[in-house]
């Protein structure tokens, strides 16, 4: 049995969970989550807390039945609490800046870098070498992060560029100087 697919996922309060066969919505205060499981999965909504079992050992059902909770799990998660990813923007004349719904990115280029702001994923600038992004569903968040980091990626000989917050660079060591 799986480890995970086991647990049961507990519902918070003010969370509202509505299953309609192998369809799920999730409704808390931060917003409403829907999503499609596969019509395999048995999902159970027993008192404060939702189930998912699967129908047999076959392999595609072991490998959904852990995966299927942890959505789950994501999803109520995500409509109670939410989720955010920390971005540091490290480099001489690097930083970031919030005007409107769009995020402008000084990286080193010869032109700004300019990105939208989605109606999931909200954007924050508390400092010029930080951006937080954060949102109800942890796959649009953590996308939208690495869609930020992906336009200057941290280098290893300075650390110059974007890097998660928790992200540790391995810095190379550079060129020795030796001469003849």
């Amino acid at each position: 049995m799986s480890r995970i697919g086991r647990l049961p996922v507990a519902i918070p309060a003010g969370v509202e969970v509505n299953i309609d066969g192998s369809t799920v919505t999730v409704k808390g205060p931060k917003g409403t989550l829907s999503r499609q499981f596969s019509s395999s999965m048995l999902i159970e909504k027993e008192g404060a807390a939702i189930t998912v079992k699967r129908p047999d050992d076959q392999k595609q059902n072991r490998a959904l039945h852990g995966l299927s909770r942890s959505l789950l799990a994501n999803m109520v998660t995500g409509v109670n609490d939410g989720f955010k990813k920390e971005l540091e923007v490290n480099g001489v004349g690097y930083r970031a800046q919030k005007q409107g719904n769009q995020l402008i990115l000084n990286v080193g280029y010869s032109h700004q870098v300019i990105v939208n702001e989605t109606d999931d994923v909200k954007v924050e600038v508390p400092a010029p070498n930080r951006i937080i992004v954060s949102g109800i569903d942890k796959q649009k968040v953590g996308q939208f992060a690495a869609e930020l980091r992906e336009k200057r990626p941290p280098e290893p000989y300075k650390g110059k560029g974007i890097k998660y917050a928790n992200e540790v660079i391995r810095r190379k060591e550079g060129k020795s100087g030796k001469g003849k």
